[in-house]
């Protein structure tokens, strides 16, 4: 049985993991055999749990990420070969062995080390405490923008390589990639489409942490959208330092006020999904015995380890997309046709989908934004499938369009 895996992200400084740890801590005090893991490179789980990792409780294990060696374990025909153009290139061993350990490599390590993790059969549920946003977002969308390259270039490539590896040495003074090379950037691309299938499946959800101030409550309503847009479906959102309102001060009050203003707001934006509350605490949570404590107040008498009931974001029928982007407003969603592809923008972020045969032979008949749902209808009839820019732009002051 696949485990139950949260991904919880936020704005930097929101207390996005003390909530991962809370939840982690929280699964394994009820007997749920957890572990906790990062994508961000500051690794400040460790601090939150005061723990080092390892197994740091009954059922609870904390995991950190060796880049390094899981490289070497997994890809390291990939690393030999860049560590041995680098050295060609009059680079020494050293200073090579030091750049073939990107920025980013990291985090995208931690996702496919995720992957393994799911797949061993040994966890109920696994709790990933992922970097801010927009990082979070940029990783998330790897695997799929990855994809779309890969599909097209890897053959050609490989074609290409047989052709032109005997004179690259001569022209570049370099070696070409060989066929075990090849195999190893075959394998990473399978793992991070797996990732991806795992992180948008039925037992996957994402859980946004903010704190009631206007700015955070901005940047985790573009969050929902751009996460919906990727395919992921996120299942709670958590409210994080908010004052309560008995006995307060004149000064306190005034939060009090304002943090009750921008709540109400956060309920109507992410409606339907429950908003679980924290409370200000008198000193920062740390520890497991903390931790456990605040995970009991944070969910209260909801499970948070149960089986999501959300759709997922994108739907395929005979006739429609559809495409749930809640909170987008129609000045940030762009639709766009090229051949068999259909190009969604919403806000700085883009996906390309990849259209079924049924749909690629014919022409797009309208499109609307609706109620934070996205819909791109098709003609009938079978027809010439279009080029670029050819879907219809959405009219003028309405948010809905055809041709």
């Amino acid at each position: 049985m696949s485990p139950r895996v949260l991904l919880f992200t936020g704005k930097g400084g929101v207390g996005k993991t003390t909530a991962a740890a809370a939840t982690a801590t929280l699964a394994a005090a009820r007997g749920l055999k957890t572990l906790i893991v990062s994508t961000d490179t500051a690794h400040s789980l460790s601090d939150a749990l005061g723990e080092v990792p390892g197994e740091i409780a009954p059922g609870l294990h904390l995991h950190q990420v060796d880049t390094q060696k899981t490289l070497e374990r997994h890809w390291g025909e990939l690393q030999d070969y860049a560590r041995g153009v680098l050295v060609e290139l009059g680079l020494d061993e050293i200073t090579s062995e030091e750049i073939t350990v990107l920025p980013g490599a990291e985090e995208v390590i931690a996702l496919l080390e995720l992957r393994e993790h799911a797949r061993e059969g040994r966890w109920d549920v696994i709790v990933v405490d992922c970097a801010p946003t927009a990082e979070t977002l940029r990783l998330l969308a790897l695997p799929e923008a990855l994809d779309w390259h890969v599909t097209r270039l890897m053959p050609v490539g490989r074609k290409i390589m047989r052709l032109v590896s005997p004179f690259v040495r001569g022209v570049a003074g370099v070696s070409a990639p060989g066929e075990a090379v090849m195999n190893a950037g075959e394998r990473f691309h399978r793992g991070l489409m797996e990732v991806r299938e795992l992180l948008t499946g039925d037992h996957a959800s994402v859980r946004l942490v903010l704190t009631p101030e206007s700015v955070v409550l901005a940047e985790a309503r573009r969050t929902l959208t751009s996460l919906s847009l990727y395919g992921y479906r996120v299942d709670a959102v958590i409210a994080n330092r908010v004052f309560p309102d008995g006995g307060a001060d004149e000064w306190r009050a005034q939060w009090v006020a304002a943090q009750s203003r921008l709540l109400s707001e956060a309920e109507q934006s992410f409606a339907p999904l429950p908003i679980h509350v924290v409370p200000y605490l008198p000193a920062e949570p740390v520890g497991r015995d903390a931790l456990a404590g605040l995970g009991s107040a944070m969910y209260g008498e909801s499970d948070p380890f149960a089986p999501h009931a959300v759709e997922p974001p994108l739907r395929m029928s005979a006739d429609e997309v559809t495409l749930a982007l809640p909170g987008a407003d129609r000045g940030e969603v762009d639709l766009a046709r090229k051949g068999d592809e259909l190009i969604v923008t919403a806000g700085p972020y883009r996906r390309i989908l990849a259209l079924p045969a049924a749909l690629a032979r014919r022409r797009i008949s309208g499109a609307e934004l609706r109620d934070g749902v996205l819909r791109v209808r098709w003609h009938a009839a079978d027809g010439p499938p279009g080029e670029a820019g050819s879907a219809p732009p959405f009219g003028p002051g309405s948010e809905s369009a055809s041709e």
